[in-house]
């Protein structure tokens, strides 16, 4: 009889390059720095890439909502760094405007929530962390629906920013927990148990 094989976990590389990198952003948006190269290179990297092999790595485990997710916010980390960046680079193409930023933004606050439906299945904290997401991409795309550069605007993309920041740790902790009760065998963090049996 062959033996079992053993396969890691990749769910916590999906949710620490997902919440460490929006941490960041959020931070930028709630107004404590500019956006510059390292917000740019973590959407690259750690919640690009990251979280699209965490999502390849899901596929071999037979996790289609891990897939989904993890490939799916990967990439949309890259297509948000290539929306800020693309227009310096190819001429002939604007930069989108506010409508087209908040058109981006509540589409992924329906794909979030849609998914969220699906987290029910699941721990609450990573319901919290799929509730909050949703939030905050509607939130960002009310800003830019108000207009980006009106009080207005420039408001609600700060409260983003705070929800945001929650959002990003929540998934940190989801990722941390995961890891250390992992390794000790026990719970060391809590998750909290699903919604629906």
């Amino acid at each position: 009889m062959a033996e079992k094989e053993i396969l890691a976990n990749p769910a916590p590389l999906g949710l620490m390059g997902f919440g460490m990198t929006t941490v960041l952003l959020n931070l930028h948006n709630a107004g404590f720095f500019v956006l510059g190269t390292m917000i740019l290179a973590m959407g690259i990297f750690y919640g690009g890439i990251a979280q699209v092999i965490a999502g390849i790595l899901e596929y071999r485990k037979g996790n289609t909502f891990g897939v989904t997710a993890f490939t799916s916010y990967g990439l949309f980390w890259l297509s948000l760094v290539a929306l800020l960046i693309m227009p310096k680079f190819i001429s002939g193409f604007e930069g989108p405007g506010d409508t087209a930023m908040g058109s981006y933004f509540f589409m992924w606050g329906l794909f979030t929530f849609l998914m969220f439906i699906s987290t029910l299945k699941h721990p609450k904290a990573l319901q919290f962390v799929f509730i909050s997401l949703a939030i905050l991409f509607w939130l960002l795309a009310l800003g830019h629906f108000a207009n980006s550069t009106t009080e207005t605007g420039q408001l609600i993309t700060k409260i983003a920013g705070f929800e945001g920041t929650i959002c990003g740790l929540s998934a940190i902790y989801l990722a941390m927990a995961q890891v250390m009760n992992e390794t000790f065998g026990k719970t060391i963090l809590p998750v909290g148990s699903s919604t629906i049996k």
